[in-house]
């Protein structure tokens, strides 16, 4: 879930997000064989794979699960072949969602997605339609490890990322897309814990809701989108205040 106080967000959602680990680390798996799949087993050779694996590491999955992953994929030449695919929509209140897929059959997945949007009140748009309220980038989510602002700001200029945003001892660097890789190594040389890292979108702006039921609205049907094993990510322009997200989660 990507919007309003990213960073305070991850880390207020991280205890529920760990009881989902099994999941969590389902979806890497499926990234990973799916980058396997496409360009090859061999990690250096396959960008792809490389960027699934990143990912894979930031989220904590076992080095040995993503062997398995790699070694699975490159030895069933025959498994299913999954398809990228990002769909477009609005909860409530107007709020822009962008949902990121990797599915093996895109009919289940755009059946499943759509009834998730209207089971919430909120409806499936046309390809376009909310894209261009997002920003491509390269994001890490990172503790701060009691670095305070200005530190991060110099951080973020050392290691090349065009913004940091920081909050409750959790800091999200914004980077190229294309320079993850790089950025990514570059935090880890610092010392940075990761708890997430990933090339995803990020709103432009972000829609501030008033009411609170409206709200807890749009943070049930992102819940229920990225609980969909069909579902990697999903991004949104939200603007919940912090008193409400801290109750919920």
């Amino acid at each position: 879930m990507a919007g309003h106080s990213h960073s305070a967000n991850i880390a207020r959602r991280k205890n529920a997000v760990d009881a989902k680990r099994a999941k969590i680390f389902s979806k890497c798996a499926r990234a990973v064989m799916s980058a396997v799949r496409q360009g090859g087993p061999d990690i250096d050779a396959n960008l792809k794979l490389k960027y699934a694996v990143e990912k894979a590491k930031a989220e904590n999955m076992p080095k040995d699960n993503i062997q398995r992953a790699i070694k699975a994929a490159a030895g069933d030449k025959t498994g299913d072949a999954f398809e990228e695919l990002v769909y477009e929509g609005f909860a409530p209140g107007g709020v822009g969602i962008l949902v990121a897929c990797l599915t093996d059959n895109r009919n289940r997945t755009a059946s499943d997605v759509k009834h998730l949007f209207d089971k919430r009140g909120g409806n499936l748009g046309s390809p376009g339609s909310v894209a261009y309220l997002f920003d491509h980038h390269a994001i890490f989510v990172v503790q701060a490890g009691g670095r305070d602002e200005e530190t991060l700001m110099e951080v973020a200029l050392e290691v090349g990322a065009d913004d940091v945003e920081a909050e409750e001892d959790v800091a999200t660097f914004l980077a190229p897309a294309t320079d993850f890789l790089a950025v990514k190594a570059a935090l880890e040389a610092d010392g940075f814990e990761f708890l997430s890292a990933e090339i995803g979108y990020v709103p432009q702006n972000r829609i501030a809701l008033a009411d609170k039921a409206e709200a807890k609205r749009v943070v049930d049907l992102i819940e229920l989108l990225e609980d969909n094993e069909d579902v990697q990510t999903v991004y949104a322009n939200y603007d919940i205040p912090d008193e409400w997200m801290e109750e919920w989660f």
